[in-house]
């Protein structure tokens, strides 16, 4: 049911799910199976309903033996050490621990609930046995939750900006909520925050990052603006993360300014050389699989003079990686493909010249780390590196391209908001908005959806068990 500015003033909800991706849907589909009345405030106009969800690909899942389309295992001391590398140990191991173990029973319960899986396609970043891809992709699991949420008589308002949270002491009270510019408040006995992070928000992360934040790219909704995180947080709200951590790529240079996707994620790094504007490498391009390096490219990109960089291949590599939605550049020389790239092409002959010289032989496995590396270069490349020698030569330019901010609500184990003298009453959190209580940094694939899965599953389980 779509509901009016009529039927979301005048309606005995149990349980008002802010935003309408997957995690609110989640967290929606739980509750009103445990018999609560929901509605979704979701902030996007219908067509782009489902937030950063419609974009993704995969969830990533502990299993201890194949499972669907997951080969092999993936066991949870695996699955927490491969998160601790990549956060740095920057995450709360309780919660993690949790979402991962939790991940297992997900799939089947994603699958009764409309989701469809395929096999991973080559090139998406070798996980088949960790990670299980959707058919469809995001926008075919965000349209299932949305079936199956109607199915169970959930109601759901499209255009729905919240700009307030009313709260009396511990307690929520009401949600402020502009209707496709029509003022409304929305009453319900128990609310469910899942509204995302803030990276919509250019003004918010220029605060954060400075002036260069102005130069990045936002791969995901528009409508993530932080609005209701803010609110939050001024209100006392407590708060995990650091406004300058966030799940950051390197995509596309010619990639839109918003909503790009995924589509527009290089996954040519591991099989390149990565130079800045002075034509100079910058970092170990080699140094993991790309699946677990990825997400500190956005970063590295970002540090660089104008928060551009720009990745180089041969021939050789052309077919290793999943084609870019962009053709790359191409030349007959290095020479040539500078001049397209604006860069210098003395320099970026002698960088090439430089990395050629430091290749040895040996052999190269393109699906895992081969110890192909550099000699007495810096930064060494220690997986993959192979000369660039075979024309036609090819590059794009890269630009930091930001997925979610990571600053956000602290959560307890049941999902529940902590204020500023200990849990809220009435108020939990899941997605985006609370995903810092578990990515300090960094980012591994697919683990925002599971993060989303879990504690949506948890909130609407808890918020419902609250209402009866």
């Amino acid at each position: 049911m779509t509901a009016d500015l009529k039927t979301l003033a005048e309606g005995a909800w149990d349980l008002a799910i802010v935003g309408g991706g997957n995690a609110a849907l989640c967290a929606a589909i739980t509750a009103a199976e445990a018999g609560a009345r929901v509605v979704i405030l979701e902030g996007a106009p219908a067509p782009y309903r489902g937030g950063n969800s419609r974009h993704t690909r995969n969830f990533r899942c502990m299993h201890r033996g194949p499972l669907s389309v997951l080969t092999g295992s993936y066991e949870e001391d695996e699955y927490v050490n491969d998160l601790m590398l990549v956060t740095k140990g920057k995450t709360n191991e309780a919660l993690a621990r949790l979402a991962i173990r939790t991940s297992e029973e997900c799939l089947p319960w994603m699958q009764a609930h409309g989701v469809r899986f395929q096999p991973s396609l080559s090139g998406t970043l070798s996980l088949s046995r960790t990670n299980a891809f959707f058919l469809g992709g995001g926008k075919a699991l965000v349209n299932a939750y949305y079936n199956t949420a109607q199915d169970l008589g959930v109601a759901v308002a499209y255009e729905a900006q919240v700009t307030h949270v009313h709260l009396s002491g511990s307690r929520f009270e009401a949600l402020e909520v502009d209707l496709a510019g029509q003022p409304c408040t929305v009453r319900a006995k128990a609310v469910v925050l899942a509204s995302g992070g803030f990276q919509a928000n250019v003004d918010w992360l220029a605060e954060a990052w400075g002036p260069a934040a102005r130069n990045f790219l936002i791969r995901g909704t528009p409508y993530n603006t932080g609005t209701v995180l803010k609110d939050m947080l001024g209100q006392g709200a407590a708060t995990v993360g650091d406004p300058t951590q966030c799940h950051a790529v390197a995509i596309d240079g010619r990639a839109p300014k918003f909503d790009g996707g995924i589509v527009t994620r290089l996954d040519c790094v591991p099989f390149s050389i990565v130079v800045n504007r002075d034509a100079q490498r910058f970092y170990d391009e080699g140094e993991d699989v790309w699946p677990k390096r990825y997400a500190i490219w956005g970063r590295l990109v970002a540090a660089q003079p104008d928060q551009v960089a720009h990745a180089i291949i041969d021939a050789k590599s052309l077919e290793l990686f999943m084609p870019s939605v962009f053709p790359p550049l191409k030349a007959d020389t290095i020479e040539g493909l500078a001049e397209q790239m604006d860069l210098d092409p003395t320099a970026l002959r002698a960088t090439v010249a430089a990395f050629n010289a430091a290749c040895v032989d040996g052999p190269f496995t393109p699906t895992e780390l081969d110890g192909l590396s550099t000699h007495g270069l810096t930064p060494a490349k220690t997986n993959w590196a192979r000369p660039l020698d075979t024309p036609p030569f090819y590059g794009y330019d890269l630009r930091t391209g930001v997925t979610f901010t990571y600053l956000g609500l602290k959560v307890d184990d049941t999902a529940r908001v902590s204020g500023p003298d200990g849990p809220y009453d009435n108020i939990w959190a899941a997605g985006e908005i609370m995903a810092g209580s578990i990515l300090g940094q960094g980012y591994l694939a697919g683990f925002g959806m599971t993060i989303g899965t879990v504690f949506g599953r948890i909130a609407g389980r808890e918020a419902a068990s609250h209402v009866r």
